[in-house]
């Protein structure tokens, strides 16, 4: 399951909740943020006021998401603290994404395709699956109000971003037997199965980094929350990534394409074509 991925560190299969997690720890650290934020020493007295196992302790790991602005035990253990709150939280979040597009792929379905002879049509719309929004919401971090509002507008850009994504998926299945079948009526047959990535969408601009980024902050709508928009723009960053790599690896297989063969008419004409076939809607063809 993609909820074990961060804990158990395993190849999962897409979408991958652990690289989803590194990818955006690792674009977080990358800005380099200093904790106390634009920091500078209030004075000469300022190191009299610790003792001298206080002034200067071993700095903080290097890929920690915040940074300490200076070796003083205070900042070091303040970068450490705020690194392991939300390292905690991108982690959940992350879950709660790739866990909402696992279900989905489970339940998604093909509903609408235009099939001639071999050769089947995936209309625009004929993806129909569950919203994202309220699979993200159900799983994400919601410990603090804050995590809350993240999480809400978190779930919000990715469900509409999907879902517009989903609608305009197009491409061709393909059904072999059925330029030539010796009946009046094609049997139910799966497609031959096709990388997801072969099925173009007008709508997935939606879930690029920069869009996706500022759906969320949109979303949000707290200038206020710190470090927001530093967060989505590297939960968004990584999730493109995530998102390339899963239309690679999924694939589209056992779409039921059935329909009338008029042509056929023996012994003159024993076989002949689909012509205005269709598709019988089943889920669990996004494996």
């Amino acid at each position: 399951m993609c909820s074990s991925a961060v804990e158990t560190g395993g190849v999962m299969p897409a979408p991958n909740a652990q690289m989803l997690a590194q990818l955006t720890r690792t674009n977080f650290s990358a800005k380099n943020i200093k904790i106390p934020i634009d920091w500078a020493p209030p004075g000469e007295q300022y190191p009299d006021a610790f003792a001298p196992s206080e002034r200067q302790v071993a700095p903080g790991s290097p890929t920690e998401l915040f940074h300490a602005a200076t070796l003083n035990k205070y900042h070091v253990d303040a970068a450490k603290d705020m690194s392991d709150k939300l390292g905690a939280y991108i982690d959940g979040v992350s879950e709660a994404i790739c866990g909402a597009i696992d279900n989905w792929m489970k339940m998604a379905m093909v509903t609408a395709a235009l099939i001639n002879g071999p050769a089947g049509t995936l209309l625009p719309g004929g993806v129909v699956g569950p919203p994202l929004l309220p699979l993200i919401l159900g799983q994400a971090p919601k410990n603090t109000p804050l995590e809350a509002q993240y999480s809400l507008a978190i779930a919000n850009a990715f469900g509409t971003a999907w879902q517009t994504w989903q609608t305009g998926l197009t491409g061709m299945l393909m059904y072999p037997a059925f330029a030539a079948v010796p009946s009046p009526m094609a049997p139910p047959m799966p497609n031959v199965p096709m990388p997801l990535v072969a099925f173009p969408s007008a709508g997935e601009g939606l879930l690029s980094p920069a869009t996706l980024k500022g759906a969320m902050i949109g979303m949000l709508a707290n200038p206020t929350a710190q470090h927001a928009p530093d967060l989505f723009d590297a939960l968004a960053q990584a999730f493109g990534t995530v998102f390339q790599m899963f239309k690679t690896t999924t694939i589209v297989q056992n779409v039921l394409g059935t329909g009338p063969v008029p042509t056929f008419a023996p012994p003159f004409v024993p076989v002949g074509p689909v012509m205005a076939g269709t598709v019988i809607p089943t889920p669990g063809v996004f494996v």
